[in-house]
């Protein structure tokens, strides 16, 4: 290692000798952990640790002192470079342990080139024979939020990735490496998970701030667990709710917590549907109020200068804004977007007031907002599948949020981390930086992750949100992942259970009140539209892919087209189940059964992308998909496929062979015994669209054109 005289380059080289403090802290330790990592991945040997200051080190890692004027804020650090030392020397300074850990994170990022999300987006890592630092002093900026963190929620695949459960170490730990590297320092980690787990352990072994689910108030343990039987009601048992948070609050007061203030209710529903004493909005909002003041008074008698907050989620929120809640000044109140990133009050069922989810001027203390660039709510949401919209509208709506005052806390429901880097990262410049220059990110994105092609690769994400269906009439009614099997598996049973003349309340949302013939129409024809306009994304991101070098195309093949093939796959699969229904409708039921086929193979194509996903690192990574399921709607799909098949083929399973496919000299004259096996589904449905061809099939379902 040697300065390069006056060009003030500082180069690194073999085996380097880092200085660190004599006894690192937990949070430090792992940083350090990643920093041997990212040295041997880069340089190809394994850094050197030593300790006291006289030992003699290329890269110096200490607590700031007094001397350090830049560096006297919490979770602050700064670079300085020594070139009074014989063969020059860097130094990284931090104000306390989060300091230390976002400089060491942020020299990676520099000047190893180790991004945030290395590990989720398999970036190629490459090998240098040394690295160049200009020797130029750098002081950490002030993130535009102070509480910065992440949600992890709905977490399927986390859970179903490795064989253990609870998920262990190794699924936690490079969760929040790289909720670290995105420079966030709270977290929620997962949700309802078994409470012998290591997740709450490693999460503040790497120094994150924990905070909690809004329907587990202070952390507690559900009162129906604890007390099995009992009514959950706090006018009746109110020592019992106060004895589990007060048992929270000794298990956590040593620890870095914001404390979570609610009374919701249990399962996370609204406590006066199990109580009907309940009954009118004063009523409600003064329990609440009650008991969040109670909450607050235990916790401050517990910890010194406690950080709480109120998410204001729902009809919390409703009773907020009305009045009927008062709210201890301190505490940072919440606001939650609709779960399509739009700030506005969530749909219930069919209820979509959209009511503003955003303080008003008058409403002074710390705000913040709980965000969502991955939902789950059995409707339209994306689980598996990139955020359906355009970088701008997050850009338009957390910046919104930041002028109104809502900037003291972002929570990000961040899912399963793989699947929404992009839209995460995102995120990350806005909550560092208070706003966000899209095009610009979004080139240094494609960049950092891609090797080459980056103006083609850059397209498709861009236009990734203009193939997205529009099923209603708001810029955030787009469809995720989940609109093609919910919907669909609901459709499947109304039909079955003989309820088709009547309409299905549960569709409303999408396709309004309309007889359940034409709400089936309706989303037949959102789906003709959405297939064309995911096969043509599709086939640019293919032209695109075809341009690639190996990893490049692997790499492009798991974060773009599987969002694409998802999309279409599940977009084909309903629309030939719209097909099916209404073939059913004219009786024409050999020509529903090939539509259901059709759904049924469609929808399989979805399930193949996942599991061809499922490589190297990421095997099973998928396996867990309880939530979109695409398993479970080719299930149902399939019980469709012979249910059709009872109505003219059975009860032996040969009529429809018979009438459409057996030759016409044989119908006549066949011996039973030789021609009696009947066909699997698979089979008698490519053999029936064959007989019928492309255009007896459209006019049997009146629509089926794609």
């Amino acid at each position: 290692m040697k300065m390069n005289g006056s060009a003030d380059v500082l180069r690194l080289k073999g085996q380097l000798r880092i200085q660190i403090p004599g006894e690192p802290s937990a949070p430090v330790r792992h940083a350090l952990r990643m920093l041997v990592r990212d040295v041997e991945a880069v340089l190809g040997d394994s850094p050197l640790l030593v300790t006291g200051t006289k030992e003699r080190s290329d890269l110096q890692i200490r607590y700031a002192t007094a001397l350090d004027e830049g560096v006297q804020r919490q979770e602050s650090y700064a670079f300085y470079f020594h070139p009074e030392d014989s063969k020059g020397r860097m130094s990284i300074a931090g104000y306390d342990d989060l300091g230390l850990v976002y400089g060491i994170l942020e020299f990676s990022r520099r000047f190893l080139g180790i991004e945030p999300f290395w590990f989720w987006a398999d970036q190629p890592i490459a090998r240098r024979e040394e690295i160049e630092i200009p020797c130029e002093a750098y002081h950490s900026p002030t993130p535009k939020v102070r509480f910065r963190g992440w949600f992890v929620n709905d977490e399927v695949c986390l859970i179903g990735w490795k064989e253990s459960y609870p998920p262990g170490r190794g699924v936690w730990e490079p969760v929040f490496e790289a909720l670290l590297r995105c420079g966030g320092n709270m977290v929620i980690p997962g949700t309802d998970l078994p409470r012998g787990g290591v997740h709450y352990e490693v999460a503040a072994e790497m120094g994150l701030w924990l905070t909690h689910h809004h329907a587990e108030p202070l952390g507690a343990e559900m009162f129906l667990r604890a007390y099995p039987g009992k009514q959950a009601s706090y006018l009746k048992h109110p020592e019992l709710f106060e004895a589990l948070w007060a048992e929270a609050i000794e298990q956590q007061k040593d620890k870095k917590v914001v404390w979570v203030l609610s009374f919701r209710g249990q399962g996370d529903q609204p406590f006066w549907e199990l109580d009907p004493y309940f009954d009118t909005a004063e009523k409600r909002g003064a329990m609440i109020a009650q008991v969040i003041r109670k909450q607050y008074d235990m916790i401050r008698n517990a910890v010194q200068n406690p950080v709480c907050s109120v998410a204001l989620y729902g009809e919390i929120a409703e009773l907020y804004k009305g009045g009927y809640i008062k709210l201890p000044d301190d505490v940072i109140k919440v606001w939650a977007d609709n779960g399509y990133g739009k700030m506005v009050s969530r749909r219930h069922g069919n209820l979509n007031q959209r009511v503003s989810s955003l303080p008003e001027a008058h409403d002074l203390g710390p705000h913040g907002i709980y965000y969502h660039v991955t939902f789950h709510d059995l409707q339209a949401s994306n689980h598996l599948t990139m955020y359906p919209g355009p970088a701008a509208f997050l850009k338009q709506e957390v910046e919104a949020a930041f002028e109104s005052g809502a900037d003291e806390y972002v929570l990000l429901n961040c899912g399963n981390i793989r699947p929404h880097v992009y839209t995460l990262d995102i995120i990350r410049e806005l909550w560092s930086a208070g706003s966000i220059n899209v095009n610009g990110h979004l080139r240094q994105f494609v960049a950092y992750y891609y090797s080459d092609h980056h103006e083609d690769l850059a397209a498709l994400y861009r236009s990734y949100a203009d193939a997205a269906i529009v099923y209603g009439t708001h810029n955030d009614d787009l469809a995720g992942d989940e609109y093609y099997h919910h919907p669909a598996r609901k459709i499947i049973g109304h039909w079955l259970t003989g309820k088709g003349d009547q309409p299905l309340s549960q569709l409303e949302w999408a396709v309004g009140e309309v007889p359940f013939s034409e709400q089936v129409s309706r989303f037949g024809e959102k789906l003709a539209s959405g297939v064309k306009t995911w096969r043509t994304w599709l086939d640019h991101c293919d032209e695109t892919i075809s341009k690639l070098g190996p990893e490049d195309k692997q790499r492009a093949q798991d974060h773009l087209r599987f969002h694409g093939a998802i999309h279409l796959s599940g977009c084909e699969g309903f629309y030939w189940l719209c097909c099916s229904y209404n073939a059913y409708r004219k009786e024409q039921y050999p020509q529903a059964f090939v539509h259901a086929s059709e759904s049924l193979w469609s929808y399989q194509k979805g399930l193949d992308v996942l599991r061809q996903s499922e490589h190297g690192t990421w095997k099973h990574f998928y396996r867990a998909d309880w939530l979109t399921n695409m398993e479970n709607t080719i299930y149902n799909v399939d019980i469709l496929r012979r249910y059709l098949r009872m109505h003219g083929d059975s009860p032996d399973f040969f009529l429809w062979y018979k009438a459409y496919l057996m030759p016409e000299t044989e119908k006549y004259i066949y011996l039973e015994n030789t021609h009696r096996e009947p066909l699997s589904d698979d089979d008698l449905g490519l053999r029936l669209k064959d007989h019928f061809g492309e255009k007896e099939m459209n006019e049997a379902s009146a629509e089926c054109s794609i």
